[in-house]
């Protein structure tokens, strides 16, 4: 089952400085998205040290290890890897003054043949696209999400709270971080979406979905997403990885109970 990739970032019309990174690994069919935080720089240093070293060190390990490894061999490299990752980010935030503070969301999804491993921690997310039908396959860990889940607020009066950018997890600001990882079925022409909320916070998901129906090419789709997210205001950076499973869409569905 081979897989398009395809990633970019944009700083967006508010900020001077872009603290969201990415990495894409072909090779080892691993994809990584951070959106930093902290002041001065430390949001982007810290971005760019979380998607550096998960890909280094779980694309070394998915090049020797993947062929002979099962789904929770790779669940169990991508919790190790995400906490080194925390680890060096906590470490270097505690030893330099400049960069106190300083963390980052995260997205990590491996790719396997009808499956995919995807992991998240804070409010950047996934979504798939599958035969028209467009789905949010992560849950944000933020206090927005905690008062929808609580009913104190609905889905509609949440797109005008101020608390959009209060993550309740994320990366490198505690000694420790727990990886919440799903399995998801893939079928041919699925078309997968992670991003930052410099996307999510400008387009809302009927949105999104829609520009990732306006074309078959993943560069073009990349673009348009960028672009639309800043015709509405590009308040923050913006980053989108796109993977599409090749092959013709609506192929045979697997037996295993996979979460959707």
């Amino acid at each position: 089952m081979p897989f398009e990739f395809f990633s970019a970032t944009d700083v967006g019309r508010a900020r001077n400085n872009n603290e969201d990174s990415v990495a894409v690994d072909p090779a080892s069919a691993l994809v990584v998205l951070a959106d930093g935080m902290g002041g001065y720089n430390a949001g982007e240093v810290a971005s760019q040290m979380a998607t550096s070293f998960i890909s280094a060190e779980l694309g070394r390990w998915l090049t020797e290890a993947a062929s002979n490894a099962t789904d929770a061999d790779v669940r169990r490299a991508m919790d190790i890897c995400v906490d080194n990752a925390n680890r060096a980010i906590f470490n270097a935030a505690s030893t330099n003054p400049q960069y106190a503070g300083m963390g980052t969301t995260l997205v990590v999804g491996v790719f396997r043949e009808g499956r995919l491993l995807l992991g998240h921690v804070g409010d950047s997310r996934g979504y798939r696209l599958r035969d028209g039908k467009f789905m949010r396959i992560t849950h944000d860990h933020s206090l927005l999400q905690e008062q929808i889940d609580a009913g104190l607020i609905t889905e509609e009066q949440a797109a005008f709270s101020s608390n959009k950018n209060l993550v309740t997890r994320a990366v490198g600001v505690e000694e420790s971080v727990m990886l919440e990882s799903h399995l998801h079925e893939l079928l041919a022409g699925d078309l997968v979406l992670l991003c930052s909320d410099g996307l999510s916070d400008m387009l809302d998901d009927e949105h999104i979905g829609h520009v990732l129906q306006s074309s078959e090419d993943i560069q073009a789709i990349a673009h348009a997403l960028i672009s639309a997210a800043n015709e509405a205001g590009g308040k923050d950076n913006i980053a989108v990885i796109l993977a599409r499973v090749q092959g013709a869409a609506g192929g045979p569905r697997s037996w295993w109970p996979f979460k959707r």
